[in-house]
């Protein structure tokens, strides 16, 4: 499949800031036109596969609340505000000039009054308090975190790519553990990341979730998973499981009827 099948969202909230204007922003439709959303211009990281992916994971329950951690420009989250209409989504993102389009795409789908984006490092408790993310405030937290830790791989001579793709400081586990401080007992986690990082996502999620469900993502049936999509309970003691895969494109290359669906912005298929 092609790399840029799997364009990441935008700049994570640790992350060095990307190199772009707002005023270069581009506004697309997204999730079949259910969304309209203002984006960084073509070159720099947009919401692509992982983000709707992450966005149909797991449907909110009425009138619950829901965080998306380093929201970029607030793909997922609105997608969440559009799946279930009683959710109140805060959007937490560290860059500045992201938190503006992710507010232009608050205005934009009129959903000003239960949507709204924080500016803040999610990993800084000093920082995550003074903004009013407090401890046990969401019953979902939903999440694509930077893919890689600084000096463990080569980055992109992109700099708005190797921003997006690697933690500037902190790592995985000190990420999730952030996300764990912002869910309620018994609430839900869900991440998306690459498969290979599979191990390190189940260390980090070790005796703080349970419930967890695998769910690999693959290109083409005969292809190894490219993607994993986690979820976890806080608290839970409840067994894991491994999902059937989702497989994006057939034989032909093109997206099969079930990533065609969730790219429409339609529900996980049953």
């Amino acid at each position: 499949m092609r790399d840029g099948f799997w364009r990441t969202q935008a700049s994570r909230t640790n992350c060095a800031m990307p190199e772009f204007s707002t005023e270069a922003a581009t506004a697309d439709l997204w999730l079949g036109g259910r969304l309209r959303l203002h984006q960084p211009p073509r070159g720099a990281h947009r919401a692509g596969t992982d983000a709707v992916l992450l966005s149909r994971l797991v449907k909110p329950p009425p009138g619950a609340v829901v965080v998306d951690v380093g929201s970029a420009t607030g793909a997922v989250g609105l997608a969440m505000a559009a799946y279930e209409a009683t959710a109140n989504v805060v959007l937490v993102e560290r860059d500045p000039d992201l938190a503006v389009l992710a507010a232009r795409n608050i205005d934009e789908n009129g959903v000003d009054g239960r949507v709204r984006v924080i500016a803040a490092d999610i990993l800084s408790i000093e920082g995550r308090r003074t903004a009013g993310l407090s401890p046990n405030m969401a019953e979902l937290v939903l999440t694509n975190p930077p893919f890689f830790e600084s000096g463990r791989h080569r980055p992109s001579p992109v700099p708005g790519k190797a921003s997006a793709h690697t933690f500037s400081d902190g790592d995985l586990e000190s990420w999730l553990k952030a996300c764990l401080d912002l869910l309620k007992p018994g609430g839900t986690l869900g991440l998306v990341h690459r498969a290979d990082a599979l191990p390190d996502c189940l260390a980090a999620l070790h005796r703080r979730f349970g419930g967890i469900v695998v769910r690999p993502v693959q290109a083409r049936s005969e292809r190894p998973a490219i993607r994993v999509l986690v979820t976890g309970i806080k608290g839970s003691h409840a067994p894991f499981s491994l999902a059937p895969p989702l497989i994006l494109q057939g034989t032909d290359g093109a997206m099969t009827p079930e990533a065609d669906a969730l790219h429409r912005g339609l529900p996980w298929p049953s």
